[in-house]
């Protein structure tokens, strides 16, 4: 309740106030002082925070801009704000970066939300043809006898027909796990194999489209804005997304055997402790998560 009554007071008040004292004080806006202060992530959203709680339309207009238009924003910005670029050489430089990747962000959610929503169609060729580029890129010496098979157990499928396992993630889980095999195919190898431990096994592909779910969900509540914002001077690309589920499957699987379940019937509790490392490194406006090998 107190919180609330804070955040409304501040918000229509007490901002405005402060900023209008600051800058008589600095002759500068609160998105220069921004600038003068500070970098990366802490940066851009800080930049994001101005430019949405502004009262300003155009200012906040800015944020929900297409890649196309950030360039007339960054100009209708020092417009509104009375900017001199003769002064103040970096800013069209600094703002164009931010919008690009506060802009990028959304952007992203919408085209990894796009993938995610098809499901998997085995009468559509160019899907039939991921799915057993990922078994040749998994199982380069086994020969997939017929397109349902047992086989597929053997790369962490549940069931004869491997359609079956994406209905969740659709076809963005088979496009990650794909991925991951080919852009870092001798640890994909490690990986499986690891997964086939008498004791500490796990279903190699379920785990992946379960961390597909991971990755999206945190891209979808803005937990992966920090790490985007420091690792992408631009805007966020599916590519980046891809990256970051990459990171995923190589730490959990780091993760999985450190812990050492007793049973893979803790899988949902092994995962959800995993998860929340993974939110409590996100929250560190330094972070960027890549995968080192």
């Amino acid at each position: 309740m107190f919180l609330s009554l804070w955040e409304f007071f501040y918000g229509h008040f007490f901002r405005y106030w402060m900023k209008w004292l600051l800058r008589q004080m600095t002759g500068k806006c609160e998105l220069q002082r921004i600038f003068d202060t500070y970098v990366g992530a802490q940066r851009t959203h800080g930049i994001e925070n101005s430019l949405t709680y502004s009262k300003n339309k155009i200012l906040q207009k800015a944020t929900q801009a297409v890649e196309s238009e950030v360039d007339k924003y960054v100009e209708d910005i020092m417009k509104e704000k009375n900017i001199n670029p003769e002064k103040d050489t970096s800013f069209k430089i600094c703002m164009k970066t931010c919008l690009l990747q506060i802009t990028g962000y959304k952007q992203l959610y919408l085209d990894v939300e796009d993938v995610r929503k098809r499901p998997y169609d085995s009468d559509n060729e160019q899907h039939e043809k991921l799915l057993l580029k990922l078994w040749n890129l998994l199982m380069p010496t086994v020969k997939l006898t017929a397109r349902i098979s047992k086989q597929w157990a053997d790369i962490g499928f549940q069931g004869d027909d491997p359609k079956t396992d994406f209905r969740g993630m659709g076809i963005l889980g088979l496009i990650n796990l794909v991925y991951f095999s080919e852009n870092y195919t001798r640890e994909a190898h490690q990986i499986l194999s690891r997964s086939n431990h008498p004791k500490l096994g796990y279903s190699y592909a379920i785990v992946g489209i379960n961390l597909t779910e991971m990755a999206y969900s945190l891209l979808k509540s803005e937990a992966l804005k920090f790490h985007l914002y420091n690792f992408v001077p631009g805007a966020p690309t599916m590519e980046h997304f891809h990256q970051f589920y990459c990171y995923l499957v190589y730490e959990f699987d780091k993760f999985w055997f450190e812990e050492e379940p007793e049973s893979i019937m803790y899988f949902n509790l092994y995962r959800e402790k995993f998860h929340e490392k993974i939110k409590g490194l996100l929250m560190d406006y330094n972070v960027a998560l890549t995968l080192k090998i």
